[in-house]
Parts: structure tokens; sequence; C-alpha cells
């Protein structure tokens, strides 16, 4: 069983690597763009990417001495998706509403953007 304080940083870990994918999904779409001032875009857009990437390190290294893991991600329908996490002796799955998900992830980028 995960304790409410490693769930907290479960949580922040899988908001954390959602943004991150999502910032690097998009950064080639944003490259491709005719922008005449594409290098103030790209500044920013690089500090935030280590910015993310930073703290998901710090949280992925605290899991881990937790002995916490996500194993996988499982679509169940365009409204929830599955978490499987296993830790030791234990295996859980935390089940997260899609459309939260992805207003956490826009939140979490748009106040580390301001």
């Amino acid at each position: 069983m995960i304790d409410l304080e490693n769930r907290k940083i479960l949580h922040q870990f899988i908001l954390l690597d959602l943004a991150l994918r999502s910032v690097q999904h998009d950064y080639p779409l944003i490259e491709a763009l005719p922008l005449k001032m594409h290098k103030i875009y790209f500044i920013k857009l690089d500090a935030l990417l280590k910015s993310l990437q930073q703290e998901h390190f710090t949280l992925k290294k605290i899991l881990q001495k937790q002995h916490i893991r996500i194993i996988r991600w499982q679509r169940i329908d365009d409204y929830f998706s599955d978490l499987y996490v296993t830790t030791v002796g234990n295996d859980e799955v935390i089940r997260y509403a899609n459309h939260h998900l992805k207003q956490s992830v826009e939140e979490l980028l748009v106040s580390r953007i301001q």
C-alpha cells in the first residue's frame, strides 16, 4: 500500500511525465512553424524542458528509494486510464480520469511558463 505522502509524490511524477511527453511531442511541431522570432520561444521552451526534466529525475529517484515503480498505463476508455504500480510485495491499480489529467498537466505547464 502506498502511503499518502508517496501517493502525492507519485501523482506529481505522473503529471511531470505527461507534461514532458507533451512538450517533447509539440517541440518539433513548433519548430516547423514559420515564426519570425523563433529564438525567443525556444529559449523559453528549452528552459521549461530543462526544469521539468530536473524535477522529473528528482522525483524518480525518490520513488526508486521507496521501491515504487510504474509498470504501465492502460487506457480503459475515452474517460479513464489505469496506472499499474508495484511496491515491495504489493501491486496497485490507480484509476485516473483522462480529462482531469489533461487539465492538471495544462495547469502545471502554465504555472511553469509564467
